[in-house]
């Protein structure tokens, strides 16, 4: 029941601030809280000590506003206040880590000069130009003596000794540039005489000012960090919403594949209702040929008996009203077979066993793989660069009448072909690069002609046959460039893409993320098409150009980046 309320709690999401709830006295969060009439509220204890101090005088008075009780007050548990602050406390122990690093230290606990007995009040300000330290009680003078009013008062920190030069016993209140350190005026006269030193009060802008500087990063450090949060909590979110909707998807497609058992029982019911109708006939035409069978056989023996008359009149008179007889009714042809049905779902195993072989690695790789961890694509070229990787030209690859030279990074139209290899694209002017990619890697080409193709494939995408243009098959995707604009091609789909013309295009691939970018490229970039999608093999790179034999100046190279 606790925890639930303790739930609840967080869920309000209050932000409270500590300082909000410290006694003035001891400057510690409030411990059995007590509120006075001002509206003030301090630590039971902490107010009873300090009216016990003022006890001799018959006034007393509130420390925060000095606003002046006579007599005594009772004092009552502020039980409201004591609850917050408690949760409070509670929420700090839960936010604090106890490996946090470069935390800063919280304020030490400095000891009241003036109070005797072995438990001192503890100090709330510090007076620089007595170098004594006060609890509230005894600072009252430093509020209402004119001389005391004019010295320099600050909150009581840390002890006053660490502010005290070790060796000449005084403030230290000049700051030391060249050497960086506090010192006090007589070291400025012997150890660091001819160094810069300025008064602590105009160091003290300077650190102001590396203080907003340093807490403006932190404070973008931690809109950043609270931005990142909430990406992965929607990324979570997205994850478990989008993994919920792919196995009811994937439940309803194997149901449906499930339902090849049914088709399985239909094709066994139209087999076996095809054998009862064959037999039914077999046996309507069996009966048929037994009545005409047993015709022919009177009449066979009614031939016979004239064979072996001697009356000639009757025998030729009997012959002059036969006819010839009947024929006989076909009955079935060869055996029926139903081995057609049965080569038929053979092809229909085959087909589905191939999908699946092709099909299932992409499943398999999809549904295992995830990674937050990968990096959003680049936006900027400098970011682009960062993952310039180099790259070659196949010369096995490259369309017989392609040519490659400037250390295979360029192919040109060639009058006399290349040698036939198996490897060799024999229906388009494409080409491969050696280097097969599976990591975040970007290149540029650049182009003159008719069209270019800036693409990547599978390296068994097919060389001979007229699919085998990247775009126009399931193996590779491709950006078609002209000087009218673009069109991104995939498994023989053409997708319209829209952008400023180029003449250089810039590739971006993440392969664990299954992202391809291609780029406009001038001195910075612009995104022109991206595809998501999950990569089963490595890919290499391709160009192809589109040209006629009478254009003048046509290539295709890949950019070297430096």
């Amino acid at each position: 029941m606790a925890e639930k309320k303790h739930k609840q709690e967080e869920r309000c999401g209050v932000d409270l601030n500590p300082d909000q709830f410290r006694c003035s006295v001891c400057l510690e969060l409030l411990i059995e809280p007590v509120t006075l009439h001002c509206g003030h509220s301090f630590c039971q204890h902490c107010i009873k000590r300090f009216w016990d101090v003022e006890n001799v005088k018959g006034e007393y008075t509130c420390p925060d506003c000095r606003e002046r009780f006579s007599p005594r007050p009772v004092l009552r548990r502020n039980n409201t206040l004591a609850e917050v602050v408690e949760k409070l406390k509670r929420s700090q122990t839960q936010q604090t880590s106890p490996s946090a690093p470069l935390a800063c230290d919280a304020p030490t606990n400095v000891a009241c000069d003036f109070c005797g007995g072995a438990e001192p009040m503890k100090a709330t300000m510090s007076c620089l130009t007595c170098l004594a330290s006060y609890c509230p009680a005894h600072l009252q003078a430093h509020y209402s003596v004119p001389v005391l009013m004019k010295h320099q008062l600050v909150s009581a920190m840390v002890p006053l000794c660490t502010k005290i030069c070790t060796e000449h016993s005084k403030l230290m209140e000049i700051y030391c540039q060249t050497d960086k350190q506090l010192v006090c005026s007589l070291c400025t006269v012997k150890d660091h005489e001819g160094h810069k030193t300025v008064p602590v009060s105009v160091q003290k802008a300077e650190s102001e000012k590396w203080l907003v500087s340093t807490q403006k990063k932190v404070q973008e450090r931690v809109q950043q960090g609270e931005e990142e949060q909430t990406k992965l909590s929607q990324a979570e979110e997205n994850l478990k919403s989008c993994a919920e909707a792919a196995v009811k998807d994937c439940d309803k497609l194997f149901d449906q594949l499930i339902s090849m058992q049914k088709r399985r029982s239909e094709v066994k019911q139209l087999i076996i209702a095809q054998e009862k109708t064959a037999i039914t006939q077999v046996k309507e035409l069996r009966l048929q040929q037994g009545k005409e069978i047993a015709k022919l056989r009177t009449r066979d023996a009614l031939l016979e008996r004239l064979l072996h008359t001697d009356d000639h009149i009757y025998l030729i008179q009997t012959l002059s009203n036969f006819c010839d007889p009947p024929e006989v009714s076909v009955g079935a042809g060869p055996p029926r077979s139903f081995r057609d049905v049965t080569d038929c779902v053979s092809e229909l195993r085959d087909q589905l066993e191939a999908m699946l072989k092709d099909t299932w690695p992409r499943i398999s790789v999809t549904a295992s793989y995830v990674d937050f961890t990968l990096t959003p694509e680049p936006t900027t070229r400098e970011e682009c660069l960062q993952y310039r990787c180099p790259l070659t030209l196949d010369v096995n690859s490259n369309y017989a009448y392609l040519y490659l030279v400037d250390n295979m990074h360029m192919m040109k139209p060639s009058p006399s072909p290349y040698s036939a290899h198996p490897d060799r694209f024999t229906k388009f002017a494409q080409v491969l690069c050696e280097e097969g990619l599976s990591k975040q890697c970007y290149w540029e080409v650049q182009w003159y002609g008719r069209s270019l193709s800036a693409a990547v494939s599978y390296k068994d995408i097919s060389r001979t046959t007229d699919d085998s243009r990247f775009g126009s098959n399931n193996k590779s995707w491709s950006l078609e460039c002209t000087s009218k604009g673009y069109s991104f091609h995939h498994n023989n789909v053409e997708t319209p893409v829209s952008g400023p013309c180029s003449y250089k295009i810039g590739v971006y691939l993440d392969y664990k993320a299954g992202i391809l970018c291609f780029y406009h490229v001038s001195d910075s970039v612009v995104l022109l098409h991206k595809v998501q999608t999950t990569f089963t093999q490595p890919l290499h790179p391709g160009l192809g150009l589109n040209y006629e034999w009478y254009d003048a100046g046509v290539y295709a190279q890949l950019v070297k980046l430096l």
